[in-house]
């Protein structure tokens, strides 16, 4: 346990000093201001372009109110319970029966 904390702090103190050791002379502690490249056409102003439609005619339509459910055509529903039945019997035909059956007396 001695010997691996030894050599780990050994490890460490190597990386530390190799740091600033590199080229044989210390980094520099003057910062470096980062300059980012800009598009001077990015952020002006500009006049919205004309409406257009997204439809192909020229008219419009307008309407108000709900339309009631019954309006649009619905499947006919099925019961869960109709369901469950079906269920049942596709599980009775594709389930494994036990060849023996043991009983204990």
């Amino acid at each position: 346990m001695k010997m691996t904390l030894f050599v780990f702090c050994l490890l460490l103190t190597t990386s530390a000093f190799g740091q600033y050791s590199v080229g044989g002379s210390a980094r520099s502690s003057q910062p470096m201001i980062l300059e980012l490249p800009s598009n001077p056409a990015h952020a002006s102003y500009t006049p919205l372009a004309s409406e257009t439609s997204v439809v192909g005619g020229t008219g419009y339509a307008t309407g108000q109110g709900d339309r009631p459910a019954w309006d649009f055509p619905q499947p006919p529903q099925v019961s869960l319970g109709d369901t469950a039945r079906e269920l049942r019997k596709e599980h009775a035909q594709l389930a494994k029966k036990a060849k023996v059956v043991y009983t204990n007396q």
